[in-house]
């Protein structure tokens, strides 16, 4: 048997096949847009991001200078004030040093006087010897609204920093390692030691 099919026009194909997928080619166009135009805008976007890149990384170098400079200029600043305060206190320790052997003297000078003859039958002596305890009462408190104060540790446990020994000698019923006899007062100005006192220290027999 012979089958006779209309004969189909080329043209009537191309349409068919148009109008089949009309969402296929809508797909393709959508799908390949979004990349060319990514493709198109990725160099100046790779430059934006490297520059924002460079300037924050400049902007980090320079708040870390500036942070340090300020902390420098502080410590700076604390450095100075410290050596203002200390030169307030300690700028007349050499003027305290020459005061001391004054004071040392008039300590010698009022020990030195028999206490037996001082009697209203001496008024010379007498009115000498109240004269020296007064000039050293008043030259202790000069000392003392200027930071300056005494050292006398009989008694006290042995310290190095305020202390010297000039022997170590064993002696009963004392400690050892505390000082038995000062022979000279230390002095220390606003807490530091001016001057050590000399001492005799206690030892173990």
């Amino acid at each position: 048997l012979l089958f006779l099919c209309p004969r189909t026009s080329p043209r009537l194909l191309c349409v068919a096949t148009q109008q089949k997928n009309p969402g296929q080619n809508v797909e393709e166009e959508q799908s390949q847009s979004p990349g060319e135009q990514k493709a198109e805008a990725s160099p100046a976007e790779k430059m934006l991001g490297e520059e924002k890149a460079r300037l924050e990384e400049q902007l980090k170098e320079v708040t870390d200078k500036y942070k340090r400079a300020l902390a420098d200029a502080e410590n700076v600043r604390q450095r100075s004030q410290k050596l203002v305060e200390e030169a307030k206190l300690y700028g007349i320790q050499s003027f305290c040093k020459d005061l001391l052997e004054v004071a040392d003297i008039l300590e010698k000078a009022t020990e030195s006087v028999p206490k037996e003859e001082i009697k209203d039958e001496n008024p010379h002596l007498k009115s000498l010897y109240e004269g020296l305890v007064m000039t050293e009462v008043q030259i202790q408190k000069v000392f003392k609204k200027h930071g300056l104060l005494r050292l006398n540790p009989v008694g006290a446990k042995f310290d190095p920093y305020e202390h010297e020994a000039l022997f170590h000698a064993p002696m009963e019923g004392k400690e050892p390692g505390t000082i038995a006899l000062v022979s000279k007062i230390g002095y220390k100005l606003h807490g530091r030691t001016l001057r050590p006192a000399l001492v005799g220290v206690v030892k173990d027999a």
